[in-house]
């Protein structure tokens, strides 16, 4: 019996791929992902493009994005010299991983482009004041999200999930916040 074989690792994986077109991500990216994190050991791109019925070439591409995500890493067999992978299990690795490289990729442009066109508007005496303000005020507001999770990745695990398990009620700690 294969994992696939059983209906509720079949109905993850196909969630999991589902899910990640929602998310930005091609769906195969994501069904292999999944299949690799429930996989109970390394799988090599044969086994993977069998299992989920995918070109051999989807699956190298998809693979290599995973890597680059830091989420999949590439593990030798011995006495196989394919190479095999698997997914990182820690869900708050995984997760901060994902976070990470989603920041690098989508945020950071986002904030630069933004720097670029505050500073050009605040140049600019034929601009519409309200071209200014809003650019000016998205820029602002992207670069401080930027910033805090800046230094959210560098509190240890266990604040993190102190934090999230606090969720609202972190607001009684603030200054000029009402206690319910």
């Amino acid at each position: 019996m294969t994992l696939l074989d059983h209906p509720d690792a079949k109905g993850f994986i196909l969630h999991w791929g589902e899910m990640g077109t929602h998310w930005g991500v091609n769906r195969s990216v994501a069904q292999i992902h999944a299949l690799l994190y429930l996989s109970d050991r390394p799988l090599h791109a044969e086994q993977i493009t069998d299992a989920l019925a995918l070109a051999r070439s989807n699956v190298s591409t998809a693979l290599k994005e995973l890597q680059a995500y830091l989420i999949v890493r590439r593990v030798h067999v011995e006495g196989d010299r394919r190479d095999h992978f698997v997914a990182e299990t820690d869900l708050w690795e995984m997760l901060l991983r994902i976070a990470a490289e989603r920041k690098r990729r989508e945020i950071d442009p986002t904030i630069q482009l933004l720097r670029e066109l505050s500073e050009r508007l605040a140049q600019d005496d034929a601009a519409p004041p309200h071209l200014r303000e809003r650019i000016g005020r998205m820029h602002q507001f992207i670069g401080t999200l930027g910033g805090w999770y800046d230094q959210v990745r560098v509190l240890p695990k266990p604040t993190l999930v102190a934090l999230m398990k606090l969720g609202g009620k972190v607001a009684r700690f603030l200054p000029g916040s009402k206690k319910k």
